[in-house]
This record gives structure tokens, C-alpha cells and sequence, in this order.
């Protein structure tokens, strides 16, 4: 067995190295569709932009880009390292978003579906854009939490923001909307155009992966599941 490897020191230690650090310390992964807003200290948010846009303009050079004399990729590293921190993979870095829940206090046990919801993501092994809709079924029981339609909304954005395989961040979103809301069933539909398909690769244009959660009363009552697809609209 390897010995363990020193700490390291963290002067001059780049801050991607010092975020590492506390994360393998704590033992909480950092895989690419993993939050780790919670070992972010006040401030390192923007540092570790600067760090990306330094990086990104060594990607630049070796692929023999001339950023100085070229007025359209002048500023194209802080660009990106913008989109990739503040937008794109923002929901690695800030906490979720807070979701008011509120008591089934009128005993509401009827199906409901919220949707389509846009999702924006980016697949985890080319970086490529993801985009498409989610529909959301809840089938609510008298201890069910309710919470509002623009929640469900916030909570899609947050999951998907970061680099994912739709497989995977399906599953993601039906554990937490579960843990929220409590209810009897959960139902979660995806569809979604992938650009590592179209854009590079095979370069078809027209497929899409469409997948599903089906959890509680979806999955064990197939007349509720039925009624949730046929009431999805545009969906067969």
C-alpha cells in the first residue's frame, strides 16, 4: 500500500488546489455533476474564475490562436471562463436555491405535473450544450409539502447546471424533489437534444434521448402513470 501523500502547502498553491484539498479532507467528492458550494470561503468564486481564464488562455495558444492581433478572441478567455463559472456549471458552485414549503393543508391527493421546464445543461464528456424539457408529475398525500411552480423551475436550473449525462441527472432531480416534497408518487420526464451527437461525432440532427423516473404510486399503479404520459402534451 502507497504511503500518504504530504499536504501540501498551500503558499503560492494555485485556489482550485486548496478548494481540492478541503474537499478530499472532508471526504466529499468532485465529480463533475457534484455541488461543492459548501467548501467555498467568501470570495474564492471570482478567484477561481481568474484562474480559469488564465488556463483557458494556455488552451487558446496551443491551438495556435493569435488573442493579441485578433479582435474577436481578444477577451475570449475571460468570456468563457464567465459562462463555465457563473453560468453553465453554475450549480457546482453556489448553494440550492431556497425552496419555501408550505403544508397540504387543504388535503390535496389529486395528480399534478408541472412543465415543460426548460433544461440548459452540458453533457460531462464533451462539454457539449444540452437542451430540452422536463415534466414533472406529483401524485400528494395529506403530509405531502407543497411547494410553488417556480420552484420546481429554480430546483431543475440548479440540478442541471453543471456538467451531467441525462441518465444521471434525472435521478439527481427525482432525490431531491422527493426529499422536498414527500409525496405518495413522483414521476419525471426528460427530453432533451444532445450537441455532442449533432454538433460533432455522428452529426445527427433530428435524435433526442428521452428517459424517466417513476417512483412511489407511478411505479406501482400503471393506470396513474398512463394518465401522466397521456396528459403530457406533445408527448405520445
Amino acid at each position: 500500500m502507497s504511503e500518504p501523500s504530504s499536504p501540501v502547502p498551500f503558499e503560492g498553491v494555485p485556489l482550485s488546489i486548496k478548494i481540492r484539498e478541503r474537499l478530499k479532507a472532508a471526504g466529499q467528492p468532485f465529480l463533475a455533476n457534484d455541488n461543492i458550494a459548501g467548501f467555498l470561503e467568501p470570495g474564492e468564486l471570482e478567484g477561481l474564475l481568474d484562474e480559469v481564464e488564465t488556463k483557458m488562455q494556455t488552451v487558446l495558444d496551443s491551438l495556435v490562436i493569435d488573442t493579441a492581433n485578433d479582435h474577436n478572441t481578444r477577451n475570449t478567455a475571460r468570456r468563457i471562463a464567465k459562462m463555465y463559472v457563473n453560468e453553465v456549471f453554475r450549480g457546482r458552485y453556489v448553494a440550492q436555491p431556497p425552496v419555501t414549503e408550505f403544508p397540504n393543508a387543504a388535503r390535496l391527493n389529486e395528480l399534478m405535473i408541472v412543465g415543460p421546464i426548460t433544461v440548459r445543461s452540458a453533457c460531462s464528456h464533451h462539454f457539449c450544450p444540452v437542451i430540452g424539457k422536463i415534466w414533472v408529475g406529483v401524485m400528494p398525500n395529506e403530509h405531502t409539502n407543497v411547494i410553488g411552480l417556480s420552484k420546481y423551475a429554480r430546483l431543475v436550473d440548479w440540478v442541471m447546471g453543471r456538467p451531467q449525462i441525462q441518465e444521471e441527472a434525472i435521478v439527481q432531480l427525482a432525490d431531491l424533489i422527493m426529499e422536498k416534497t414527500r409525496p405518495d408518487g413522483l414521476a419525471v420526464v426528460m427530453e432533451a437534444s444532445h450537441f455532442c451527437m449533432s454538433w460533432r461525432g455522428v452529426r445527427e440532427m433530428d435524435s433526442k434521448m428521452v428517459n424517466s423516473i417513476m417512483r412511489g404510486a407511478f411505479l406501482t399503479d400503471a393506470s396513474l402513470r398512463r394518465e401522466f404520459l397521456a396528459l403530457i402534451p406533445g408527448r405520445p
